[in-house]
């Protein structure tokens, strides 16, 4: 039994979204066989309620308050001290003395650091086993960032992916090992950091299969006649913001052109202006947040997933597939899933294939069936968390 410190940079409870699925995900499983402290913060004011539960996993939980607004100002001393502006976002006095504190007493053996920002709180020198979880390549996500946003602000996004690939190379060589959510993104990696490559791993993200499971009788949110097209996740997430902004602008129109009976769903917490204001056009619905999107995938049409700027695993895309959904997706969107042929799957970036694949989808109820069996048999054969659970607590192991 290890006494791990664990650190996430946002409290891993309830596992709403991308990242926090994962991260709850592995604090619960090294809470089944290993002692644990946990050191997070909590960027949500709703998310304090959760703050008793998360602590029945822990032996001592220290949860920070993390304000977004002050924390980007923060964030600016990186332009003075050449870091990555990621590092003074998260600096914390607090949380650096107790991870420091429980390790020089010995009241720990081992650190898993979930997201390379908190890597920070960890000395190099730290003689204890370290592994962290980068998730994904982040760097990277800056890049694709970068040739997306307004000319005047790209130089920003441009030294944020290289600092931070810089910074992810030194604390990738400090660790023991490093971990990606999949082949792809750990592969990246060995090549963007090669001094690191033999202590590099992955393990893949899993979905709920008893949660999401297609066929179950859930109450349709959807008007009589609506033919929904649905696309689920954070409205506060740039890549998202940035994906149903582009399908809204260049897909739904064309489908509109030849069927009216069509709605595309924006389902989602924390929707931006930008987002919102997407409600007042024609056949698209802005949610906000719901409590519960298994109904919007359960009586969708199809699941949409056009992201344009991805890096790793989409939940969205495995909670579409456990429900038995069918899927049209962009290849950003399936850049770490080990896809096979015969999929209900439909993959394409260009808008016009878009909106011709949605045309016959509606046209034709034997194209993209609304219940797809093999989608579901996809995710229970290759993306169960207790597969990847056990390969995780091998690697720590080992």
């Amino acid at each position: 039994m290890a006494k791990v410190l664990f650190l996430a940079h946002r409290i891993p409870y309830p596992p709403n979204k991308g990242d926090k699925i994962r991260s709850f995900h592995w604090l619960k499983a090294l809470s089944q066989r290993h002692r644990l402290w946990l050191g997070t913060f909590v960027d949500d004011a709703a998310d304090w309620a959760h703050a008793d539960a998360l602590r029945d996993y822990c032996e001592e939980a220290l949860l920070l308050p993390l304000s977004p607004g002050p924390a980007r100002l923060r964030s600016l001393k990186g332009l003075a001290t050449g870091d990555p502006l990621t590092l003074p976002y998260y600096a914390n006095a607090r949380l650096r003395r107790w991870a420091g504190e429980l390790v020089a007493r010995g009241a720990v053996d081992t650190v898993f650091v979930f997201s390379s920002a908190m890597a920070q709180f960890v000395d190099a020198g730290c003689p204890v086993k370290k592994l962290i979880d980068f998730v994904d390549v982040d760097s990277d996500k800056w890049r694709q960032y970068a040739r997306r946003k307004p000319f005047w602000s790209r130089w920003i996004y441009r030294r944020e992916a290289e600092k931070l690939l810089a910074y992810d190379r030194r604390v990738a060589r400090d660790f023991d090992l490093s971990l990606f959510v999949s082949e792809a993104e750990a592969e990246l990696f060995r090549r963007l950091a090669p001094e690191a490559a033999e202590k590099v791993d992955f393990v893949e993200n899993g979905v709920d299969l008893a949660y999401f499971r297609g066929g179950r009788e859930f109450p349709n949110p959807y008007r009589p006649g609506e033919q929904a097209l649905v696309f689920t996740g954070a409205m506060d997430y740039w890549p998202n913001i940035d994906a149903v902004r582009w399908f809204a602008d260049q897909v739904f129109p064309r489908i509109l052109q030849h069927h009216v009976e069509a709605r595309f769903y924006i389902v989602g917490a924390r929707p931006t202006e930008a987002v919102r204001l997407l409600g007042r056009r024609e056949g698209i619905v802005v949610t906000g947040q719901v409590a519960d999107i298994r109904p919007y995938l359960a009586h969708a049409r199809l699941a949409v997933a056009p992201l344009r700027v991805a890096r790793g695993i989409q939940n969205k895309v495995l909670e579409a597939m456990a429900m038995a959904k069918s899927l049209l997706a962009s290849p950003q969107a399936l850049d770490g899933l080990a896809v096979e042929e015969g999929l209900d799957l439909e993959v394409t970036e260009d808008p016009g294939t878009m909106a011709t694949r949605v045309a016959e989808a509606l046209e034709n109820p034997d194209f993209l069936p609304r219940f797809s069996q093999v989608n579901r048999r996809f995710v229970e054969k290759r993306y169960s968390w207790d597969r990847h659970i056990e390969k995780l607590h091998m690697l720590l192991e080992r």
